[in-house]
């Protein structure tokens, strides 16, 4: 038995899970406690941001391709496809400084990782889904697998065991295989790596008390939608998932703006207690460890099968709390601890993890869409907006219909009145207000916050969003003839160019 098959069955086992949960709620307990008395407090906001990219062929046909060890090396990390990376910024006050210093770490993380993958012939790309296979086929590539000592591994997703004891768990509360339906699309999967389609970015926000934590958490929930609406890139699957295409412009026309969302739900949403969705309001910053708490178990593992080294820190106090935190995947969530930020609070802090943002075309666009977020979500609660009484069922269906419509979304908001309005003209306005007074509010000037905010503003200006740009490529070339397959890639190809090309989205449309 390998290394990776012993960890995934000792996850499998029932005594494991016991010994795991009793240990879950014994941290969680510590951790309500320790919220209670104030040790999560801190000085000031913080920011801090994950991206997700993927990887083509350097040349030809910018084919999918699996990424080599020397990007990692270069300080990206591994994601569930070995096609995915990850990079991450380290925590900076949430300030004028802070903010440029995160856009620079962005912009300095993908140049260093993007270079060790074209030094393999491999080129990083920033995007919400990617649409042109490698040579066996979009459905080879996401169905391969292999049975080790019983297990089943997607021969494409990261020989983790995490990974693989989840795919193992879903796989199981599904009974069988996975379905993914969307406009054009009816497929069954034999795994979970379908979710691997999809790429996001994810600005994080940390709250100073966690008395102040509540009204932050759930005003993010209700401008989930319009920051949706706003950044969405992702209307396509690779173009033999569709099958056979009688109407290749009706399928153009239904597909959702951001299929990612239906993908990520639909490949891991087995039981009645949707692990994928908007989350509940909360009244409390202890509500957030209760939830996770009460979230189905995926995948339980325990901290000595993967170091032996002593519980010194805050990090493995906590450890298998913090585990089951990650398979936690509501569109929002709480993320309890992180790293020290001079001036801003030690690795004890509670920050709220912003996650339905698809992966931008350039980083300039990921940088501008994290000041959007947190300049955003500070104006909101700063300002004593009203926008935390739109009833939350508002706010989920808003969530839905962005994803679906995009721009043409019908988006549900508070005004500064305390109206109710689905009139997206008021609803974006205020939006793009409310970011600019909470990124003053934060120290930044008005120059900088307008260079940052003022290419999102052109989107809404021109009611061209990455996804509406997309639609129209496939539709020009349908026009002039194409089949569908042929549109999809070679709209893919243009705007993989053009996100090379230029440094804004907002300089090519």
């Amino acid at each position: 038995m390998s290394e990776l098959t012993d960890l995934v069955a000792k996850s499998l086992s029932a005594d494991a899970a016991a010994a795991y949960m009793d240990r879950v709620e014994r941290q969680a307990e510590e951790l309500r406690a320790a919220v209670r008395d104030g040790a999560f407090d801190n000085e000031d906001f913080a920011v801090g941001l994950e991206m997700e990219l993927y990887a083509v062929e350097r040349a030809g046909e910018s084919r999918l391709a699996s990424l080599p060890e020397a990007v990692f090396e270069a300080g990206a990390t591994k994601e569930l496809g070995v096609h995915n990376a990850e990079i991450n910024t380290d925590p900076d006050v949430f300030d004028g400084d802070g903010l440029l210093e995160q856009e620079r770490r962005i912009e300095e993380a993908f140049e260093t990782a993007d270079e060790a993958a074209r030094a393999a012939e491999r080129l990083l790309v920033a995007d919400a889904m990617w649409a042109i296979p490698p040579a066996e086929g979009a459905y080879s590539y996401l169905a391969a697998t292999t049975t080790e000592d019983g297990v089943t591994v997607a021969t494409n997703m990261r020989a983790d065991p995490r990974y693989v004891a989840i795919d193992h768990d879903v796989r199981e509360a599904f009974g069988g295989p996975i379905t993914l339906d969307v406009p054009g699309v009816d497929r069954t999967f034999p795994t979970i790596l379908f979710e691997s389609l999809a790429t996001s970015i994810q600005p994080h926000l940390q709250i100073p008390t966690a008395r102040q934590f509540p009204a932050y958490y759930n005003a993010a929930i209700r401008t989930l939608g319009p920051v949706l609406a706003l950044s969405a890139n992702s209307p396509f699957l690779p173009p033999e998932l569709y099958g056979e295409i009688e109407d290749p412009r009706g399928v153009v026309d239904r597909s959702h703006h951001e299929l990612r969302i239906a993908v990520f739900e639909q490949s891991v949403n087995a039981t009645a207690n949707p692990k994928v969705r908007v989350p509940a309001d909360i009244e409390t910053a202890e509500d957030t460890i209760d939830r996770v708490v009460e979230d189905d178990l995926y995948a339980p593992f325990l901290r000595e099968w993967m170091t032996e080294s002593p519980r010194d820190t805050f990090a493995a106090e906590s450890w298998e709390f913090q585990y089951k935190r990650s398979t936690y995947w509501r569109w929002l969530r709480c993320v309890i601890g992180g790293d020290p930020v001079p001036g801003a609070g030690d690795e004890r802090s509670l920050r709220i993890e912003y996650r339905p943002i698809p992966t931008q075309p350039t980083a300039a666009d990921v940088a501008a869409l994290q000041w959007l977020t947190v300049g955003l979500l500070r104006g909101v609660v700063g300002t004593d907006h009203p926008l935390a009484e739109l009833p939350w069922t508002d706010a989920e269906e808003s969530f839905y219909n962005a994803a679906r419509d995009g721009l043409d979304a019908d988006l549900a908001w508070m005004t500064r009145d305390g109206e109710r309005t689905t009139d997206s003209a008021v609803v974006f306005e205020e939006l793009f207000e409310l970011a600019r007074e909470g990124l003053s509010a934060a120290g930044v000037s008005g120059p900088e916050i307008d260079a940052r905010l003022d290419p999102l503003e052109r989107r809404w200006e021109k009611r061209v969003t990455p996804s509406r740009w997309k639609k129209e490529q496939v539709r020009d070339r349908l026009d002039e003839g194409a089949e569908l397959p042929t549109a999809i890639r070679a709209a893919q190809e243009a705007y993989i160019e053009s996100s090379r090309e230029f440094d804004s989205f907002a300089k090519w449309i």
